[in-house]
C-alpha cells in the first residue's frame, strides 16, 4: 500500500505553485487530482470563462445527501514589494514553522485536508467527504460562485461546512459581511490657470471621501454594535483614488475604491443608500455651470456576512472534534463560509490552522503545532464519518 505523504510534503507542493489571484492554477488542480483519484474520488472542475483556473469539488466515501465538506481555496496574495527573508514559494521549515507564502491563508489548511482525504480513502465512510477547492477567492470571493452555483442545482448537498481559514484552531462562528463598489466623479477639465473655470474631479473626490468619513464616524458613535468583534460596529474605507493627468490639467475624471463591512444587524445597501445620497449632494450644486456633474457608484463585488447560531450543528461538531473549552470568536476577515450558508444552506462554521496576522506580509508561516492540531481535527472528524451512525 503505497504510503500518504504527510501534511507538510503536501504543503510543500502546493506552496511551490505561484497561484497569485487571477493567475492559473491548474497545475496545482492537476497536483491534486493526481493525488485523489488514484484512491477512488471523484472529481469535478468548475472553470473560469477564459479557462486558465478552475475550482475543484471532491467527494470520499457513498454518494448522497448530507456529508462535510471541508472548504479551501488556492489563491494567495502577491509577494511584489515584500522584504521576503526565504523564497515564498519554496517551502522553508526552521524553529517548528513552516514559511512560505499560503502556508497561513490557507494552503496549510488545504493541505491538512488532502492529507485526510487520502486516509478517508481507507476508511469504510458512512457519509460523503466533500473538498472544495476554490479560486480567486483574495479578490472577493469571486471564484467559488460558479461552483456554489451547480450545487445549488443538485437535489443532494452537503450538511455541513468546515471552512479552513486561520483562526488558531478556535471555532469561529461569524464575520462580517463586505460590499466593495467605485465611485466615479466627473468635472469638466480646463487649464490649471483657469482652475474656477473648470470643475476639479479630485475635488469632488475629496468631498465624497470626507462624506465617507462622516458615515463611518456616525456608525462608530452611534450604529448597531456585536461585541464579538475586534471593531465592534459596520466600517467604511477608502482604498484607492485616481485622477489627474499633470499638474497644469484640471481634472476632469476621479475614481475612488471604497468598501462597507457591514455586522449582521446592518444593511449595506441601506450604508450604500446614504452614500449615495452623499454623493448627489455633492454634484447637484454645481450642475448649473457643469451639467454632466455628477459621482456615480457601481457595485464591483459583494459576499454575505457569516452567523451561525452556537448551537448549530457545525459548531456541535467542531467542539466534539478540537475538545477545545474555548468560547467561540468571530473573525474581521471575510471568507467563503457566508455563501456556503446563504447560497447552500449547509451550517457552516470557521476552523484552520495558523493565524492572520501572519497571512499577506512578508515571511509568512504556520507553526507545526498548529498543522498538527489541525490533522488531529480531521483524523476526529473521519472517525465519527465512518462510524454506524454520525453524532449529530
Amino acid at each position: 500500500m503505497t504510503a500518504i505523504p504527510s501534511t507538510v510534503d503536501i504543503l510543500r507542493r502546493l506552496v511551490a505553485y505561484q497561484t497569485v489571484s487571477r493567475r492559473p492554477n491548474l497545475d496545482l488542480l492537476d497536483y491534486v487530482e493526481g493525488l485523489l483519484v488514484p484512491v477512488g474520488a471523484r472529481v469535478e472542475r468548475f472553470a473560469h470563462p477564459d479557462g486558465s483556473r478552475a475550482n475543484l469539488w471532491a467527494t470520499i466515501g457513498p454518494d448522497g445527501p448530507g456529508g462535510v465538506v471541508l472548504s479551501g481555496h488556492t489563491d494567495v496574495v502577491p509577494v511584489t514589494g515584500q522584504d521576503w527573508s526565504v523564497d515564498p514559494f519554496t517551502l522553508t521549515e526552521r524553529d517548528g514553522r513552516c514559511y512560505g507564502r499560503g502556508t497561513a491563508d490557507m494552503k496549510g489548511f488545504v493541505a491538512a485536508a488532502l492529507h485526510a482525504a487520502l486516509h478517508a480513502a481507507r476508511r469504510g465512510l458512512r457519509t460523503p467527504l466533500h473538498l472544495a477547492l476554490s479560486y480567486d477567492e483574495e479578490i472577493g470571493c469571486l471564484g467559488v460562485r460558479g461552483m456554489i452555483a451547480a450545487l445549488a442545482a443538485r437535489p443532494d448537498r452537503p450538511a455541513l461546512c468546515i471552512v479552513g481559514e486561520p483562526t488558531g484552531m478556535r471555532i469561529a462562528t461569524g464575520h462580517k459581511g463586505k460590499l466593495a463598489c467605485r465611485a466615479c466623479c466627473h468635472g469638466r477639465e480646463g487649464h490649471s490657470a483657469l482652475a474656477p473655470n473648470a470643475l476639479n474631479a479630485l475635488h469632488l473626490g475629496a468631498a465624497f471621501v470626507a462624506g465617507l468619513q462622516a458615515r463611518q464616524e456616525e456608525l462608530a458613535r452611534a450604529g448597531a454594535r456585536d461585541p464579538a468583534y475586534d471593531i465592534p460596529y459596520s466600517t467604511i474605507h477608502a482604498g484607492l483614488m485616481r485622477g489627474g493627468t499633470a499638474l497644469n490639467i484640471v481634472p476632469n475624471r476621479c475614481e475612488i475604491d471604497f468598501e462597507i463591512r457591514n455586522i449582521v444587524a446592518d444593511d449595506p445597501a441601506a450604508i450604500l443608500a446614504g452614500i449615495a445620497a452623499d454623493a448627489e449632494a455633492i454634484a447637484a450644486p454645481h450642475r448649473a455651470r457643469f451639467p454632466d456633474a455628477r459621482i456615480e457608484i457601481a457595485k464591483v463585488s459583494a459576499y454575505p456576512g457569516l452567523e451561525t447560531p452556537e448551537t448549530a450543528p457545525v459548531v456541535r461538531l467542531l467542539r466534539r472534534l478540537t475538545r477545545g473549552p474555548e468560547p467561540t470568536i468571530k473573525v474581521a476577515f471575510g471568507t467563503e463560509g457566508g455563501l456556503f450558508q446563504q447560497d447552500l444552506g449547509m451550517s457552516t462554521a470557521i476552523c484552520g490552522p495558523g493565524f492572520m496576522d501572519q497571512g499577506h506580509k512578508p515571511d509568512e508561516f504556520v507553526s507545526l503545532d498548529q498543522l498538527a492540531r489541525c490533522d488531529r481535527m480531521l483524523a476526529a472528524l473521519l472517525d465519527e464519518m465512518a462510524a454506524p451512525e454520525m453524532v449529530k
